[in-house]
């Protein structure tokens, strides 16, 4: 067998990267961004543990592509979360990384240059500041977790964080969001079934080990203590929305039944609008509308919205992108967006309190 190659024979290269220690050298939290994490992912503990009334909303673009668009987002809703802070508590949406159902741009870390160059280490450089950027401003913020080594690069930037519906079921993902340092939303499976969810929440608040990185890029052994504060993100599927009272009344049952907590994130987006911006605001108008008929299950929303409306294809010519537009799902406006959240503020503001016992 001599001289036969046997391994990697589908590999075309390997390059070695930045370790998440010297990355974090290279761009440390600062005290003001460090707060801003740290007391983010704290009211969404109190949220979830019905110490704090207010809900949590995670809103944001599908994804970020263009950095200066999303700092613009950030001041816009920075102000926003200021002004509607007795009622909601906002969380920015920064999403990097895309599952594909086959190929396509897998996001600003993997492809920031949106060229097919993959310059993941740069990718990494460019994430992480904007994180640092919007900390700053005393928002915080939430992503996907999908590759399971990134976290180690960005997560101390993070308050909130999710895992999608096509990674929910996969034993890596729950095993990682077991050792992560925030609360996590598992969102139902894409056929609409919440069975993969509740296994996953079940799953993460357990001890697991696992192969993984430390801080110095070191193959390791990883051992975690388990994540009390899974919950579920319902966000339609099979062809149908699954925000209706019914479904989120079988939702609390699954939950109750499993000896979970119910805690509850409805999906504006997704199978919940089938896939139209513009349902988006009706789907917020039927969560208040289930608020003030006296459910206190639903505790989050998650919104995807950008500076202008809808979405478009990546162009042969980069400079023809419209800025502040999505390049992945589409999105509803900012004036929506603001419009849409200060009536479910104005509408919940002496409603939400009466859910503290």
């Amino acid at each position: 067998m001599s001289g036969n190659k046997i391994e990697n024979v589908n590999v075309a290269s390997q390059e070695a990267l930045i370790t998440p220690e010297a990355l974090k050298n290279e761009m440390p939290l600062t005290e003001m961004a460090a707060a801003t994490v740290a007391q983010g992912r704290q009211t969404i503990y109190d949220i979830m543990d019905g110490k704090d009334h207010r809900l949590f909303i995670v809103v944001g673009p599908c994804s970020i592509h263009d950095v200066k668009a999303a700092k613009e987002y950030a001041e816009r809703l920075k102000h926003l979360a200021d002004e509607l802070s007795d009622t909601l508590f906002i969380v920015m949406r920064v999403y990097f990384e895309k599952p594909r159902t086959t190929v396509g741009w897998k996001g600003l870390i993997n492809d920031p240059h949106l060229n097919d160059s993959f310059d993941i280490e740069q990718g990494l450089h460019i994430g992480r500041r904007l994180l640092l950027d919007i900390a700053e401003m005393g928002l915080p913020t939430a992503t996907e977790a999908l590759d399971p080594i990134s976290p180690q690069y960005l997560q101390d930037t993070i308050s909130w964080s999710a895992i999608g519906a096509r990674t929910t079921e996969s034993q890596t993902h729950r095993e990682m969001s077991s050792g992560l340092s925030m609360a996590i939303g598992f969102k139902n499976g894409t056929d609409g079934g919440l069975d993969v969810a509740v296994n996953a929440m079940n799953s993460v608040s357990h001890p697991h080990s696992f192969l993984g990185i430390d801080q110095k890029g070191q193959v390791s052994i990883i051992r975690t203590k388990g994540n009390a504060y899974g919950h579920v993100v319902l966000r339609g599927g099979g062809g149908k929305p699954n925000y209706d009272t019914v479904s989120v009344k079988l939702c609390e049952q699954a939950l109750e039944k499993a000896g979970l907590r119910k805690s509850i994130m409805v999906d504006c987006s997704h199978a919940n609008s089938n896939k139209d911006p513009g349902l988006q605001p009706l789907v917020m108008q039927d969560v208040v509308h289930q608020i003030l008929e006296g459910n206190a299950s639903i505790q989050s929303l998650m919104i995807e919205s950008h500076l202008n409306w809808g979405n478009q294809s990546i162009p042969e010519r980069l400079e023809d992108l419209k800025y502040g537009v999505s390049i992945t799902d589409a999105c509803i406006d900012w004036d929506t967006t603001e419009k849409a959240l200060r009536e479910m503020r104005d509408k919940l503001k002496d409603v939400l309190p009466k859910r503290i016992s």
